[in-house]
């Protein structure tokens, strides 16, 4: 019974998004309590599998009880618990932000929320890369309408760039796609790890082409240099809610390129060796791009969005040691960068409110009728996000610095320490700009009450919790990239006669 746990987070999403539709938009009361219903739901399967998969063993379901590699997989273990949990977590928090009015901003936000919660779960779960891309494809359309959401010229101008780029990347996913089935004849990634790493070497050629294209694919979602400018523009124009939920969507990618680089494509073959070999240089790279796009950016949102692409460089850095100590950073380090993340774009909301015509850019502007609570909620993001001690971020950050080799340590220690330098400037100078550098009086905006700020608030104090169970996090990231580097427990729990299933 314990096994069908695993289809919660796909069928619970579905079945909100399509009672939703049915309600129609004059029942936005209902439409709300059935979302926050679902995104309930959703948290307490997330902890379920969470505490399921810290065990250790990895849970397949079989749909339709179709053997592997013929049949659809779902697969938990420590890896997609953490991201499931990640996600509920975010989900709960910015739905109960929308529903103080954003939700009412334009049509059928209630559909396609849950829709996009379908396709980021769905993409932590399978087992098989043909439903990775539907996944995607569920996730990005669901992305497409709340990027939209609201209206504005701004928003389309971003929405239709945002669109026209993952066209193409969907593109390159069904060629690499098509590639790898061509050349192995599964798209079971449990069976593409153990047929590329006896693939004969007249195919090692094609196959790393594939990998490859997946890399550029994946990277295109994680927004890795130089395939980021799509995102400062999109997060920083579309509405509070919809940014926070977007935070996750880089981890997507991430996601994608992890489980490439430890299960299908390993670095130690002849395959996975070409992107072992660029993966730590485009997280350099990306890193460098965050850090001067924090420096460089005019206004609060996209000082926000900027951080998410530094925060990919961080977790890529990590991936990029291939060893354990790397990977749990990056695990450690993920949750707390797109909880603190979503929270500043909750919190930049009620900031751009009550700087009237200025909005959140950094010039003067009328005075915050509530300096002190919004200050403070700003300084414990800015903390959080520039990776100071004693929070969550600096523990993240010095996991991974401790994990680089000696003959690689200069050049992360630079680039980490460097970005962390700029941001910490870069937000120091947003906050003089918006809290001290005011002119005039202060604007028809009104006060915003704790409820209001409660999902900001409790998003940016994850960072303490993380903070505070520091040590059991740590334990599980590690354990989860122990998990990670043994590609053979995965493939044996899905190919293996051990493995269980859902019966139809």
């Amino acid at each position: 019974m314990m096994t069908h746990w695993l289809v919660v987070p796909l069928v619970l999403p579905l079945v909100a998004a399509m009672v939703n539709l049915l309600l129609g938009e004059r029942e936005i009361g209902r439409q709300r309590l059935v979302s926050l219903v679902c995104a309930s739901g959703l948290l307490v399967a997330a902890m379920v599998l969470l505490e399921r998969a810290a065990g250790g063993g990895l849970t397949v379901y079989r749909l339709g009880n179709w053997p592997a590699p013929f049949g659809i997989v779902l697969v938990l273990d420590r890896l997609s618990g953490l991201l499931l949990t990640t996600t509920a977590v975010l989900a709960l928090l910015s739905l109960l932000h929308a529903v103080n009015g954003d939700d009412a901003r334009g049509h059928h936000f209630h559909v396609f929320f849950p829709i996009q919660l379908l396709g980021i779960n769905g993409a932590f779960l399978t087992g098989d890369l043909f439903n990775l891309f539907v996944f995607f494809e569920v996730l990005l359309i669901a992305s497409y309408c709340l990027s939209l959401h609201g209206g504005g010229p701004e928003r389309v101008r971003a929405s239709l760039r945002y669109v026209a780029l993952n066209l193409i990347g969907s593109a390159l996913f069904l060629l690499a796609v098509g590639a790898l089935y061509g050349l192995t004849g599964t798209l079971n990634m449990a069976d593409l790890g153990s047929k590329v790493a006896a693939a004969p070497v007249e195919q090692v050629a094609l196959l790393r082409a594939g990998g490859l294209l997946l890399l550029v694919v994946f990277g295109l979602k994680a927004a890795i240099l130089p395939l980021h400018p799509w995102l400062p523009p999109l997060y920083g124009s579309v509405l509070a809610p919809v940014a926070a939920l977007f935070a996750v969507m880089t981890k997507v990618g991430v996601y994608g390129i992890l489980r490439t680089v430890t299960l299908i494509l390993p670095p130690q073959g002849a395959v996975g060796g070409a992107i072992a070999e660029v993966l730590p240089l485009l997280a350099l790279l990306t890193l460098a791009a965050g850090g001067l796009g924090v420096l460089a950016a005019a206004r609060l949102r996209t000082l926000i969005a900027s951080l998410v692409v530094l925060s990919v460089g961080a977790l890529l850095a990590g991936i990029g040691q291939f060893n354990a100590a790397g990977i749990a950073a990056a695990l450690y380090y993920l949750p707390h960068t797109t909880l603190v993340a979503a929270g500043l774009f909750l919190l930049a909301e009620p900031i751009t409110c009550q700087r009237g015509e200025v909005e959140d850019r950094f010039i003067p502007g009328p005075p915050l009728l509530q300096p002190t609570r919004l200050g403070l909620l700003f300084v414990l993001g800015a903390v959080a996000a520039a990776g100071l001690p004693p929070l969550s971020g600096f523990i993240g950050k010095l996991m991974l610095l401790r994990s680089v080799a000696p003959a690689d340590g200069p050049w992360l220690w630079i680039v980490v320490l460097g970005a962390s330098l700029l941001t910490l400037i870069a937000l120091s100078r947003a906050g003089s700009r918006l809290f001290w550098g005011t002119a005039g009086t202060a604007g028809a905006a009104g006060t915003v009450g704790w409820r209001q700020l409660l999902p900001a608030a409790l998003l940016l104090a994850a960072s303490i919790g993380m903070t505070i169970a520091a040590a059991p996090i740590s334990r599980y990231t590690e354990a989860a990239a122990h998990q990670l580097l043994a590609p053979q427990q995965y493939i044996d729990a899905v190919l293996g006669a051990s493995a269980t299933g859902g019966k139809p």
